[in-house]
């Protein structure tokens, strides 16, 4: 009994660890995904081990896992309505000319309930709506959007990665970039709100990081567009399926890079993905937005078939950046570790992960 609680606690030590090495490959990677279940597998091993053992055995073990719990716990706390939000909460009219609500939805390409992403957006009205995995069959389905959101930026692709933006907004500036991979696209464009005012919108979706592969694809793209939001004179969002959860590394690095704000810290987990598996969950899709917007709305929406959840966001532009609690600013380690990272995406010759996943 010792040796295999032992054993156990040794494996979430790991696990623990593993995340913190700054190495760009998935196997080290997804064990930054799943901090929530860990934390919950240890506090039962930890439970289970404090009433089965027993002696110096007992110490050791529980001692290990206090460590586990107490990492994990701290990636995770920052989630959690005790810390301050990051992101100001807006203290005027919900529905003024400076306001904009985004849904994002990775529709998942195989899932064909057309017509519920439709009725969705048609329920909820926002301003702008990101359609990401879409292919032909999901573009000609959604055309009906068209009526009442006649600004279409599309490029449906039968390899996961297609991506369709329909927006009530004028769009101008727009540019359909593959920003690291070909036919991984990336939507990016200037929107004009009702009072005006432009801002700048990234619509991202790049690859997974999977155990037998690099996550260079990723990760470089993830820094790509922290660089142009950097270069950007606009404030600007960033929204999309970003393949990571919200408490990575490789997200507190893009944050730490863009000066992005992240509307989740203070307010909750809001996973969403596997919309399919009640205790297989993580926040994967995601906006961030500079300082000069406040927050309005953010909601999970519900499942209509795909492996994610639909997310809803409302923010409002606003004419100063006061106040704000802004993310940790980039260091010499962080610009290095860019440079490392944007070098080793050079030298990637595969197709994008993922591309035959829904065939």
């Amino acid at each position: 009994m010792d040796l295999l609680f032992a054993a156990l606690t040794l494996i979430l030590l790991a696990a623990t660890g593993i995340p913190f090495l700054h190495i760009p490959h998935g196997s080290v990677r997804v064990f930054a995904f799943p901090r929530l279940q860990i934390l919950a597998i240890t506090l039962i091993v930890g439970a289970l081990s404090i009433w089965l053992l027993d002696g110096n055995a007992r110490n050791w073990i529980v001692a290990g896992l206090l460590i586990v719990a107490g990492v994990q716990a701290a990636c995770i706390a920052q989630f959690l309505p005790l810390r301050p939000r990051q992101s100001k909460r807006y203290e005027g009219d919900p529905n003024g000319p400076n306001t904009v609500s985004i849904v994002s939805y990775n529709v998942k390409m195989s899932n064909r309930r057309y017509r519920d992403a439709v009725e969705l957006i048609e329920r909820e009205a926002p301003d702008l709506a990101l359609f990401m995995e879409v292919d032909d069959g999901w573009a000609e389905a959604l055309e009906p959007l068209g009526r009442t959101m006649p600004y279409v930026v599309a490029q449906p692709l039968d390899n996961s990665y297609g991506m369709i933006l329909y927006s009530k907004l004028p769009l101008s500036d727009v540019r359909l970039a593959n920003l690291v991979m070909e036919k991984v696209p990336s939507i990016i464009a200037r929107v004009t709100l009702r009072s005006g005012h432009d801002f700048s919108l990234y619509c991202v979706h790049p690859e997974p990081p999977v155990p037998y592969a690099d996550s260079s694809g990723r990760d470089a793209e993830l820094i790509r567009v922290a660089e142009l939001i950097e270069e950007d004179p606009l404030p600007a969002i960033v929204c999309g399926d970003l393949n990571d959860v919200a408490w990575s590394h490789t997200t507190r690095h893009f944050q730490r890079v863009s000066r992005l704000l992240d509307p989740r810290v203070g307010r909750g987990f809001y996973n969403t993905f596997d919309a399919r598996y009640p205790l297989l969950r993580w926040p994967l899709d995601h906006l961030f937005h500079n300082a000069r917007f406040d927050f309005i709305a953010m909601q999970r929406l519900e499942h209509i078939g795909s492996d994610h959840f639909p997310m809803l966001f409302k923010l409002a532009l606003t004419r100063d950046a006061e106040d704000a609690d802004y993310p940790e600013k980039a260091n010499g380690d962080d610009l290095k570790e860019n440079r490392e990272i944007v070098e080793a995406a050079k030298d990637l010759d595969r197709d994008a992960i993922g591309t035959d996943w829904e065939k």
